[in-house]
């Protein structure tokens, strides 16, 4: 006979509460190797953002050979590549 899904009062009854002990305070560490490890984070942080990850010349390429109807967009490699995307799958790896 199978077991019925749902809700079953003499589980609840079976469980228990384990003690938690209590949890010693940590102590921060304040050595120059971490402020050395913040100035660099920080430093790469402002790098990073001063300057934005696009290639505006080459988008700005793109966009001017849309544009001119020189840049070839096939309807298939989109359908492909947006497919390959949403699934996670890299067309270059060897299966």
């Amino acid at each position: 006979m199978v077991d019925p899904t749902g809700f079953k009062p003499a589980s609840i009854a079976e469980r228990r509460l384990a003690p938690v002990a209590p949890v010693a305070p940590v102590k921060a560490a304040t050595g120059d190797a971490q402020v050395a490890q913040a100035s660099t984070a920080a430093s790469l942080t402002r790098t990073a953002a001063a300057s934005a990850p696009v290639d505006a010349e080459r988008v700005a390429r793109i966009k001017k050979a849309v544009e001119d109807g020189k840049f070839p967009l096939i309807p298939s490699t989109i359908a492909d590549r947006l497919l390959a995307l949403k699934f996670q799958w890299n067309p270059n790896e060897p299966s």
